[in-house]
């Protein structure tokens, strides 16, 4: 599975990932845009034009017919929004690929931003907010990263809110779409059984043709048969885009000091607790061990938190733990939902820190080592079986970090990881001065002035 790159001469950056299986396909377009580039008035616009991609576009003016031509022809489709990138994907067999990507193209290229259906969409995205306000699980992540980033884009909610939603008009959209909504800020990912191609297309056969010169660049010789329509196909569609600047975002200046709390009351059946700790970019190397700290520590039903806090306590009924990265920050945390009783949920969060103290003594077996890289390996290798999951691995490294690193680099930097490092990290990382807690429940803070 070794991905090939090639770069259209407005900078949109092209990867093909041909898993030599079906004639399936997954078609994603990554955008370097999210809520950590937004400020206070127009929170939740990343997310909100996300929505309105899919109103109409020039050539396919209204939702119904986007979605009509997608489901057509048997494909399944939808969008993304993170808080550094947003993604647009279709899925269906290699005979659609034209018009996966006209699809695309043109929903984010030519985009209608109709007043009336912008007017209509807040609604929509209001009760997109109260849903999640409905869901504590979900959440508790967020009030967890506003804790941790104070009137910051990245404590920001993706979504917005309820007011900065209401005030959006179509030229808050247009000057969003002009500062970011770039082929030189893009990467396009084509996954799937690409060799076994049937695509359908308008241009001439380039199986024997030299490789096309100026914007593509074949990598090999032998690549041409399977992937000259594709380039071509995506040239046409792609090709116009006008490539300029994007803006950059505040960068993170962490300066904390003692541990910090969060609790927001709320009439729940059960207490959702988000704890944590500073941590680092995703361009620190270190970020392979901290994957196997949160695997040894909440990385499945053999854990040692999911065995000390739900099978031998009963405290909760989902616990687990795992890392956040962005440029310039990050952090390790684990969540859990708890019963709903002071007490227990006091213990369930003793019983957690107890746990990272275990793990910064060298409390770690080379055996439960050996485990969680072995755990990494096999989920990461069954996620490979999906083209989606193939084309948002290579996506989102080259979007936010411009590199490529295959499932099996992963591994073998996993596998160099040892016991003393994985120390070495937990007594870098758990410092309590750097201690993060989030609850959504029917609490007060008073409830928890003593706990960390």
């Amino acid at each position: 599975m070794k991905p090939q790159e090639f770069t259209l001469t407005n900078g949109l950056q092209v990867i093909f990932i041909d898993t030599k299986t079906f004639p399936t396909l997954t078609t994603l377009l990554l955008v370097g845009a999210g809520s950590r580039y937004e400020n206070e008035r127009n929170n939740g616009i990343a997310h909100f034009f996300e929505h309105m991609a899919f109103k109409g576009s020039q050539k396919y003016p209204n939702s119904f017919v986007i979605s009509s031509t997608v489901e057509g022809f048997g494909g399944v489709f939808n969008a993304f929004t993170s808080k550094d990138h947003t993604g647009y994907w279709i899925k269906a067999t290699t005979e659609h690929f034209e018009t996966m990507i006209d699809v695309i193209s043109d929903m984010i290229q030519t985009s209608k931003l109709l007043t009336e259906e912008i007017e209509r969409e807040k609604g929509v995205i209001r009760e997109e907010i109260n849903m999640y306000e409905d869901i504590p699980q979900r959440k508790v992540g967020e009030i967890f990263e506003n804790l941790l980033y104070p009137n910051h884009p990245l404590g920001y909610d993706i979504a917005g809110t309820k007011d900065t939603v209401q005030s959006f008009n179509r030229q808050t959209f247009k000057d969003y779409i002009g500062n970011l909504y770039h082929p030189n800020n893009a990467v396009l990912v084509v996954a799937g059984g690409l060799s076994n191609q049937n695509v359908k297309s308008r241009h001439r056969d380039f199986s024997t043709a030299t490789p096309p010169r100026g914007p593509l660049a074949i990598v090999s010789k032998s690549d041409v048969f399977d992937l000259s329509n594709y380039l071509k196909i995506i040239e046409e569609k792609f090709g116009s885009w006008k490539q300029n600047k994007k803006i950059t975002f505040e960068k993170i200046k962490e300066s904390q000091t003692r541990p910090q709390m969060l609790i927001k009351y709320k009439k729940t059946e059960q207490a959702h607790f988000t704890l944590g700790y500073r941590s680092f970019s995703f361009a620190d190397d270190r970020k392979y061990a901290l994957n196997l700290l949160a695997t040894i520590l909440g990385g499945g039903m053999s854990s040692r938190l999911f065995i000390q806090v739900r099978e031998r306590r009963g405290l909760c009924y989902y616990i687990s733990s795992g890392g956040e990265f962005y440029h310039d920050c990050g952090s390790f945390v684990t969540q859990a939902g708890v019963t709903n009783d002071l007490g227990k949920v006091k213990e369930a969060v003793k019983t957690v820190i107890d746990e990272h103290n275990k793990i910064k003594t060298g409390d770690i077996k080379k055996e439960e080592l050996l485990k969680a890289k072995e755990m990494i390996k096999g989920r990461l290798m069954l996620s490979m079986e999906d083209s989606m999951n193939i084309a948002s691995f290579f996506g989102t490294k080259k979007i936010l970090q411009n590199k490529i690193m295959t499932p099996q680099e992963i591994i073998e930097k996993i596998e160099a990881i040892t016991v003393k490092e994985i120390t070495k990290l937990a007594k870098e990382v758990f410092i309590p001065k750097n201690l993060n807690f989030a609850l959504i429940g029917p609490f007060a803070e008073k409830n928890f002035q003593n706990l960390l």
